[in-house]
């Protein structure tokens, strides 16, 4: 079956099953900043926006995103250079598994955070970041430049 993704900008038309998931179509077409962590939506490397909202890619299946926006890491790096440099400056960056999902989801908390949707609070930035997990560092790195970043003392 054909369908019809908008992907960081462009019209694209994908055949695929309708067993594909969504990460799968992403990464056959070289998006490759959508890892492939656990395939059950527990671990965040996945994850895209969908039509602007923050999902796991691995847990949707290609065929529900018919006709919608995808949004990558890639699309977003340019506009999220003081979150890379401060991942940098707080040692934060070691195998760098986990950091574009990680990345796409503080876009979209600052986005929310921008738009009053949501309070700009460790405590609620730190249950927004739940489902991103990070094998080598222990957190704490990224939540010094992820507070940094997001205006947050």
């Amino acid at each position: 079956m054909k369908i019809h993704l908008k992907i960081n900008g462009k019209d694209q038309v994908y055949e695929i099953e309708p067993s594909d998931y969504l990460i799968d179509v992403l990464r056959k077409a070289g998006y490759l900043s959508v890892k492939k962590g656990c395939d059950t939506g527990s671990c965040g490397a996945c994850t895209v926006l969908l039509d602007g909202r923050p999902v796991l890619s691995c847990a949707v299946l290609a065929a529900s995103a018919d006709g919608h926006e995808i949004t990558t890491a890639e699309e977003i790096a340019s506009q999220m250079e003081d979150y890379i440099k401060a991942l940098g400056l707080e040692g934060a960056d070691q195998c760098g598994f986990c950091q574009p999902g990680l990345m796409v989801m503080v876009y979209a908390l600052k986005r929310l955070i921008e738009e009053g949707k949501i309070e700009r609070n460790r405590q609620t930035i730190k249950r927004y970041l739940i489902g991103n997990l990070c094998r080598c560092s222990g957190y704490l790195p990224q939540e010094r430049a992820i507070f940094k970043v997001l205006g947050v003392d």
